[in-house]
């Protein structure tokens, strides 16, 4: 016989935010391990966490340029191998031929620059997130878009 839910089910925003912590398990960067999920209406339509493109060697194999030459966090991205969560949950829906417009994104960090701007341009109305990624043009720009975003406790 199946017992009864009580009221120990999480909430969504615990429930989706959990979960991207565990795709950022996956992530093969040396130096912050971020997943990120966009959801709509209560599905999951991607997930992505920040790694090497498909088929490239890992980070933990060549080694990360941006440690050894020390630039910090939010800063020259171009220099990185990876792509970020943001940009592989962007990614993973398009290849499979998924509207994100109007979804939102659980990300274990604030976005960059870079993902903001992709965020923006998808239509993605909401980031709710668990870090903080230093990255003041990033914050800056969530400031002047229609994005909302929250920090989830």
């Amino acid at each position: 016989m199946l017992e009864k839910l009580g009221n120990d089910r999480p909430p969504y925003d615990e429930y989706f935010m959990e979960m991207a912590h565990v795709v950022s398990k996956r992530s093969t960067c040396l130096r912050r391990k971020v997943g990120a999920l966009l959801v709509k209406d209560k599905h999951i339509l991607s997930t992505g966490y920040n790694g090497a493109p498909k088929g490239f060697k890992h980070c933990s194999e060549v080694g990360c340029i941006r440690e050894k030459k020390e630039i910090p966090p939010g800063e020259r991205h171009e220099l990185c191998r990876g792509l970020h969560a943001e940009q592989n949950a962007i990614i993973q829906a398009a290849v499979f031929g998924v509207s994100i417009t109007d979804s939102t994104l659980y990300c274990t960090s604030t976005p960059c620059v870079v993902c903001v701007k992709m965020l923006i341009n998808a239509g993605v109305k909401e980031i709710i997130y668990s870090g903080e990624y230093p990255d003041d043009l990033a914050k800056k720009m969530l400031r002047e878009s229609n994005l909302k975003i929250k920090r989830f406790k």
